[in-house]
């Protein structure tokens, strides 16, 4: 499929007021659900009517995101926007165990 055909699927202005924050995530989204429809178009031709269920089932969709991860793509790099790194989490302190030792007696109780 063409790259200058796939945009045509998509609507251009979606992602003109998206910031950086807001375009991660969607072109992730887009990603992942791309990589879903070929993994389930790669499936469909497997059987034997399988090119045409690809074609009929899932194509339309896949040239959708396509396009839509192009224009994203494209506001991603006019955006100036660069990969947040992944947060370290915090380890959380570890408590000192108990120090283990000669128990205190209580008054007046029986050992």
């Amino acid at each position: 499929m063409s790259d200058t055909i796939a945009p045509a699927f998509a609507d251009p202005a979606k992602y003109d007021l998206y910031d950086c924050k807001q375009l991660e995530p969607e072109r992730k989204s887009l990603a992942a659900r791309t990589a879903e429809l070929q993994g389930l178009m790669t499936k469909a031709e497997t059987g034997v009517a399988g090119p045409v269920v690809a074609e009929m089932a899932y194509r339309n969709d896949y040239i959708a995101l396509r396009g839509q991860s192009k224009l994203a793509d494209e506001a991603w790099q006019k955006n100036r926007c660069q990969d947040s790194k992944p947060e370290a989490k915090a380890a959380a302190p570890i408590a000192p165990a108990p120090a283990k030792g000669k128990r205190s007696k209580v008054s007046g109780a029986a050992n």
